[in-house]
């Protein structure tokens, strides 16, 4: 049996995100950074699996008293449970060196300059589209009409 540990109490709304200087400025970086660390917080706010497999007791049993469980192969199955980051590197630190140890910054940078590039909006459905043109004229309207 499966249970879910909650891994935040009642927390509902992350404000500022790719705001820096008190929101008198935004970057794109900060933005793709703080993207990350909400898909992070709202995977955690999901449970964390609690059962045979993640306690991974045989294991640590394999192991033994000690000995580096780090680096076992159940603990690198189930690294990304609570989380999956896009951009945190989780490498051991000669393992990032040798792919060219890039710092958050520049991964941030990196992925600002391929979603400019690559992605594609998906467009509006013409029924929402028309209903929200439809909150527009009311406004507008209203606002002719000095109300």
């Amino acid at each position: 049996m499966t249970t879910l540990l909650p891994a935040f109490a009642g927390a509902n709304t992350l404000y500022g995100a790719g705001m820096l200087e008190l929101g008198m400025t935004f970057s794109l970086e900060q933005l793709v950074l703080d993207n990350d660390m909400i898909s992070m917080a709202k995977k955690a706010m999901q449970g964390i699996p609690v059962d045979e497999e993640t306690l991974s007791v045989d294991s640590i049993q394999q192991v033994g008293i000690g000995k580096n469980f780090l680096a076992h192969k159940t603990t690198r199955k189930n690294i990304d449970l609570p989380s999956s980051p896009m951009l945190i590197d989780r490498l051991m630190y000669g393992d990032w060196k040798m792919a060219g140890a890039k710092d958050i910054a520049t991964v941030a940078h990196e992925k600002v300059v391929d979603i400019m590039k690559n992605h594609e909006v998906a467009p509006i459905d013409a029924d929402l589209l028309k209903d929200m043109q439809a909150v527009v004229d009311k406004a507008d309207e209203a606002f002719r009409a000095g109300k």
